[in-house]
């Protein structure tokens, strides 16, 4: 979000958009509790168009 400079509102928004409903208020206390999903992280990725997940591992 920050690296798009997209507010909660907008993704919110983009998120009905690709059918997920979800309010501000609901979105901003998951984000900051840090506690959902997989599923809905990549809902979210999806919402804010990113193409491309890459996962390092480092021993």
């Amino acid at each position: 979000m920050a690296r798009q400079n997209v507010s909660y509102l907008q993704l919110v928004e983009r998120l009905e958009s690709i059918g997920v409903t979800e309010d501000e208020r609901n979105l901003r206390n998951k984000v900051s509790r840090g506690k959902f999903t997989a599923a809905f992280m990549l809902q979210c990725l999806s919402a804010l168009g990113s193409r491309e997940l890459r996962l390092d591992y480092h021993s």
